[in-house]
């Protein structure tokens, strides 16, 4: 029999919980950012799925999370001397005995679906220590910077975490309490970096599952901790050097190494974008450098830096092109590519790379009655909340088809039928764009959505779709598509991609072996793929 728990607060009701006996609490720990409080509350009272519990840790704060807190009935204040995060952390994971526990610091916030994904992802990896999902950079008024970040161990989680802390924001992580605090809790030493300690301990003793949802905003203020790159960089190499593998495991030795190169590039590369060489010098001398005051910047990061990810990153950031002559093609110079299928036979193709980074901007699109092509596999992933689901395939012979034919036919689909339709790399195979736009239209429910990707710089599919591959789209052929038949106003179009993904894309190659760091850079002058979001309006 399902429990039904009921938290008071703003937004109050009552939840249905997916798991009898099933509890969750989220730790709030505040110190002077009585002022962003009230933003990360909302956001924990706003959650499709409410907390048994919610308590605020109050770390000798010189202003009153405490008032803040009074304005959501059934929150906790735990108040203490001024102690440090982890302690703070530590008081908060003893303060209830819930089964599961999410940490949120006062200005940060938690998106509507965190717990839900959560638990979810619990429920269906129930031998791990902690879960984790994606989350956005945010400015101080709440605006995303950038696409949502999610990584992906790509085997081992230990040798992940030895190359750099991957899951990135702690506010994404779901624990579980009890094997959280058999592991320990935090390290009250650590002043710094001591969610990575953790992240170390836990994925040595248990498992650790993902999920796609976007479950957390990092607020950049200018005042977060993380701010002082080179407090940060010496926390980061001392949690790593904790975890130092034997020199006999060749392979975690290996990722160990490169996880130091990658701390180091990282937070040089962070000061060098911010135009702070001081503290970039004071990072190179720290590493041994001896370098005098003269020298360049690129000269001062190469004592601990490959050159080769120097000149990358330099490229990267809008420095100097490669002296003519002194282009290395490496691998790339052939005239066959690497991997024939896209990327596929290797992992992840780095187009699909973008495309589930959409799909999880737009995961509460998916829900209702849902229609997606060839399979189920991508509502499966990201859906949240789909009670009826529809499989759109050319082939009757497909196992999930419950609607055959191509969006070539007029009035193949149902009217006003679907409240969100997964179009992904399909348009570019239908001759008529505009009837199977309209089509698409005419299938969406009012208010229903559609979430559709299309390729643009791209090889041709060798095998089954050799002879129906017509077209690439660009952001702006998009544009004018999707506005004639859905509006102006009704319609979001962005390309992702750039020489680097484009690059990597056509030579077969897949996400897990390239650098997710320069995928993120969009160019509009390469789109690898183009992204749509359309809603009926009627």
């Amino acid at each position: 029999m399902e429990r039904t728990a009921k938290l008071p607060g703003r937004t109050g009701g009552a939840v249905d919980k997916s798991a009898p006996g099933e509890t969750v609490s989220v730790v709030i720990t505040a110190y002077n950012h009585a002022h962003f409080l009230d933003d990360a509350l909302r956001s924990v009272f706003s959650q499709t799925r409410l907390p048994d519990h919610v308590i605020v840790i109050d770390d000798g704060s010189q202003d009153d999370p405490g008032a803040v807190a009074s304005g959501y009935p059934g929150v906790q204040v735990v108040r203490q001397a001024n102690a440090g995060l982890a302690a703070a952390r530590n008081a908060g994971l003893h303060a209830n005995d819930a089964g599961y526990i999410v940490f949120l610091d006062a200005d940060d916030m938690l998106s509507p679906v965190a717990l839900e994904c959560g638990l979810r992802c619990f429920a269906e990896n129930p031998d791990s220590g902690m879960v984790y999902g994606a989350h956005r950079r945010v400015d101080a008024a709440l605006a995303p910077m950038g696409p949502a970040l999610s990584g992906r161990p790509g085997g081992s989680p230990y040798h992940a975490l030895l190359r750099g802390n991957f899951i990135g924001m702690h506010a994404a992580v779901m624990y579980d309490r009890a094997k959280l605090a058999e592991c320990g809790g935090f390290d009250p030493a650590l002043k710094r970096c001591e969610d990575y300690d953790v992240y170390f301990r836990m994925a040595l003793r248990h498992p650790v599952a993902s999920h796609p949802g976007v479950v957390a905003d990092y607020r950049i203020h200018g005042k977060n901790m993380s701010a002082d790159h080179a407090a940060m960089l010496d926390a980061a190499l001392v949690v790593q050097q904790r975890y130092r593998p034997s020199a006999v495991d060749r392979k975690a030795m290996a990722a160990y190494r490169a996880g130091q190169r990658h701390w180091r590039l990282a937070y040089a590369l962070a000061d060098w974008r911010r135009g702070s060489a001081a503290a970039v010098k004071d990072a190179a001398r720290k590493q041994g450098s001896g370098r005098s005051r003269g020298e360049s910047l690129p000269a001062r990061l190469r004592p601990f830096v490959p050159q080769a990810l120097v000149e990358a990153a330099k490229r990267l950031i809008g420095g100097a092109a490669p002296r003519f002559g002194a282009v290395d093609m490496g691998d790339l110079a052939r005239a066959k590519p690497i991997g024939l299928r896209f990327g596929y036979d290797r992992g992840t193709p780095v187009d699909r790379w973008y495309i589930e980074r959409f799909l999880t901007r737009h995961a509460p699109d998916i829900r209702g009655r849902v229609l997606e092509v060839g399979d189920a596999a991508y509502s499966r992933r990201f859906g949240i909340g789909i009670t009826r689901q529809d499989v759109l395939h050319v082939s009757g012979d497909s196992p999930e088809a419950t609607i055959v034919g191509d969006l070539s036919q007029p009035g193949l689909l149902p009217g006003e039928a679907f409240d969100c339709l997964l179009i992904s790399q399909t348009l570019h195979l239908i001759f008529d764009l505009r009837a199977a736009v309209a089509e698409l239209r005419r299938a969406l429910a009012p208010n229903g959505v559609l979430l559709l990707t299309v390729p643009g710089v791209s090889s041709i599919d060798r095998g089954e779709w050799k002879d129906a591959w017509l077209w690439s789209l660009t952001e702006a052929s998009a544009r004018r598509l999707f506005d004639e038949a859905f509006g102006a106003e009704n319609v979001e179009i962005a390309s992702h991609g750039n020489v680097y993904a484009a690059t990597c894309f056509l030579h077969g190659l897949a996400a897990e072996e390239v650098d997710e760091r320069l995928l993120e850079h969009d160019d509009p002058a390469y789109p690898l793929v183009v992204c749509v979001r359309a809603h009926r309006a009627d």
